[in-house]
């Protein structure tokens, strides 16, 4: 990969502590950050290679860690209805008639849309994975992937078997830009016995857990009926916090659960736009962060929300819990910018490698146009990036030290290939 130095008019790393750095470089040798910080303090000889980045920001990919890439198929097609009508009149009908080939169409062009958009690394949780690794791999970025788990299927056991397969088929692959979990769908859709064999097996192979846990009020009324308790009394019955947990939405927990779960290894993935389009509810974010808990930010899926775009859930998370709370020194646009970025990789189990621009990490960053009108001027950049900024503004995104994205179009495919295949599928399956 060589050596290469990147000058540019600010520098966001996302390290703790550390302020914005105004005219700064950053130096990446062989895929990884050696040296960052003022640019007269840079070290560049004839033989480095210095990108000129200096009518823009540099900062980490954002980091989105919950979402279901491939049902990018179904954007537009069912919205305006409450989840329960959503998921089994509309999407579970279509999902049965997927193939494997369509979750890797829909994979990649929902890859395309987030790279677009400055997300480097994802959470996904959905079937047929081994095409979403493969779409994964194609592609350059970094994904963590979770085969989805339903105890009331007759064919669960193999699918967790499926599960277990695939974190050790693509375990180091794709220049170790692919790791997995389990992701047993939610306490609704899993029976005690299966959970608990979920557990078991995610003990054995040292493995996470991505759950949608407490999304709606129905659910908390169907766990109520059928067990006598509300849903994380449940899930701990099952042992699920023995394990580390990454869990999605959290819109109708308690004071006395969120104490609990600041207690476990457990992290919290906000998803505003989709529990907003789905009436869900309003996750309590701002008790979970009084209560110590890592929360960060997803998407969810593009037929829930209906677009892949990070910038526009940190700008969305931090007004909506405002007014939430009345109260608008809350959820601050840094704290935004944490749940995008470092807090996504921490609940992902990867910032060791990636979430900030330090030394020793992965070079996963991305570059924001600042030449534009709505982006001027610049006197805070976390501010502008959250209240101002979109996806559409990023120019350049790196993965691993590779450019995957540059002068805003993708390097490594053609996107009217990819928009054409997936918009043939999207038909296909409607049709059939």
């Amino acid at each position: 990969m060589g050596t290469m130095v990147i000058h540019c008019e600010w520098l966001l790393t996302m390290a703790e502590g550390q302020e914005p750095i105004h005219d700064a470089y950053l130096k990446i040798v062989d895929g990884r950050i050696v040296a960052l910080g003022s640019w007269r303090e840079s070290v560049a000889d004839h033989s480095t290679e210095v990108i000129d980045a200096q009518d823009k920001l540099v900062m980490p990919g954002l980091i989105n860690t919950h979402t279901h890439a491939a049902m990018v198929l179904f954007r537009s097609l069912a919205d305006d209805l409450p989840l329960d009508s959503w998921l089994k009149e509309k999407i579970w009908p279509l999902e049965e008639k997927l193939t494997p080939e369509d979750v890797y169409h829909g994979t990649r062009l929902a890859i395309n849309e987030m790279l677009l958009s400055g997300t480097t690394t994802f959470a996904d949780m959905y079937f047929f994975m081994d095409e979403v690794a493969r779409a994964v791999e194609e592609s350059g970025i970094r994904a963590v992937l979770a085969r989805g788990l339903i105890g009331t299927d007759p064919a669960a056991e193999k699918k967790l078997e499926e599960a277990v397969e695939l974190s050790k088929k693509w375990k180091g692959k794709a220049d170790g830009r692919i790791t997995a979990m389990l992701g047993p769908h939610a306490p609704y859709t899993l029976p005690p016995e299966f959970l608990r064999q979920v557990v078991t097996i995610a003990r054995h192979h040292q493995l996470s857990l991505h759950i949608h846990v407490a999304e709606t009020r129905d659910e908390l009324e169907e766990i109520s009926k059928n067990y006598g308790k509300r849903p994380i009394a449940y899930l701990v019955d099952q042992g699920v916090f023995s394990r580390p947990v990454l869990l999605a939405h959290g819109v109708w927990l308690d004071e006395g659960e969120l104490s609990f779960l600041s207690r476990q290894k457990v992290a919290v993935a906000h998803n505003p736009s989709s529990n907003l389009k789905l009436a869900s509810g309003i996750a309590p974010v701002v008790k979970m962060q009084e209560a110590g808990l890592l929360v960060s930010l997803g998407t969810d899926g593009a037929a829930s929300n209906n677009r892949l775009d990070m910038f526009a859930e940190m700008r969305l998370a931090s007004l909506l819990h405002k007014v939430v709370n009345q109260n608008p020194t809350v959820l601050q646009a840094e704290s935004a910018l944490k749940m995008a970025t470092i807090n996504g990789a921490k609940a992902l189990g990867i910032a060791d490698q990636t979430g900030s621009l330090e030394q020793g990490k992965k070079a996963d960053l991305i570059m924001v146009n600042l030449k534009q009108s709505h982006l001027t001027p610049c006197f805070n950049p976390r501010s502008l990036l959250v209240y101002s900024a979109r996806g559409s503004d990023v120019s350049e995104v790196m993965v691993n030290g590779e450019w995957l994205v540059k002068e805003g179009e993708p390097v490594k495919w053609g996107e009217n290939e990819i928009i054409s295949l997936a918009a043939k599928t999207a038909q296909r399956l409607l049709q059939e």
